[in-house]
């Protein structure tokens, strides 16, 4: 039932698995998924506490609605907490990642006691951006850099100028301070400005989005500077979610996501400590 799948598919399943023999009803099974629902919620709405560190992403899975398939955004939240541990906080699956629902999910975690977030770290979502800044105005930004230096390329067509402005794109951010990074940004702009305006422009707004991290102590900034720790569950998302291709409804979704997050967030409840905190 956590893979998100219709009542008939799972007693397949399990008729797979136990025997032919095994006779289950869809009002069984029905009952299963109720119990595991209440759990699940349980587990999405527990409450949180101080978080230094706030990770947010959004990923697509395609949901049958109102008799329409349609992409709904899968919203999770990711934090470190003052103990150094990395934890799931929660997830939301909604039919768009607008900002309203990217202020909705930010607020239930301000609900649910979230505090001392010093740091959010995510992609350049409009929705969680435009939300970010209506709910947490005052915590600053890490724009994820991998995905920055990507879209740079997109900017220029020879392939020779790609690789340069790649390379320059890489010695910005791995610059060994935010000195350094802005001289080699300004450097950048002046030597690309004339024949790559668009890209000028571009990465005189995006670029200093993604030095934010210049901030924080030297120990914690590989930790931070990229969304790449949620790489893993969007890999194992993605995985579990091709079985079932398009989800009944919302409600079928979420519970296969919050069943994989919760299970990994006891993965790394009693797993070792993500990063050292203490001074």
């Amino acid at each position: 039932m956590s893979r998100g799948v219709s009542t008939r598919r799972v007693i397949d399943v399990l008729q797979r698995r136990l025997g032919p023999e095994i006779s289950l009803s869809c009002a069984q099974v029905s009952r299963a998924a109720a119990k595991l629902d209440e759990g699940l919620k349980a587990w999405r709405e527990r409450p949180l506490g101080e978080v230094p560190y706030l990770f947010l992403d959004a990923r697509y899975e395609r949901v049958r609605l109102e008799g329409r398939i349609v992409d709904c955004a899968v919203l999770m939240a990711v934090g470190i907490e003052a103990s150094g541990k990395r934890r799931v906080l929660g997830c939301e699956v909604t039919p768009s990642e607008a900002d309203i629902s990217g202020r909705r999910f930010l607020e239930s975690l301000l609900a649910r006691g979230l505090k001392g977030v010093r740091l959010i770290v995510a992609d350049d979502h409009a929705g969680l951006k435009a939300a970010r800044r209506a709910v947490l105005p005052s915590v600053p930004w890490q724009r994820c850099r991998f995905p920055l230096q990507q879209n740079a390329g997109r900017f220029v067509t020879r392939r020779e100028a790609r690789k340069t402005v790649a390379a320059r794109m890489r010695a910005i951010v791995k610059a060994p301070d935010r000195a350094e990074a802005e001289r080699l940004l300004k450097s950048a702009l002046e030597a690309r400005r004339k024949e790559h305006p668009n890209l000028a422009r571009w990465a005189e707004e995006a670029v200093p989005e993604s030095l934010t991290v210049f901030d924080f102590p030297p120990p914690h900034r590989t930790r931070l500077r990229t969304t790449n720790g949620l790489e893993r569950v969007n890999r194992e998302l993605r995985r579990r979610t091709r079985v079932a291709s398009i989800f009944p409804n919302p409600e079928s979704c979420l519970r296969l996501v919050s069943a994989l997050l919760a299970e990994l967030d006891d993965e790394w409840l009693t797993g070792k400590v993500y990063l050292n905190l203490n001074p």
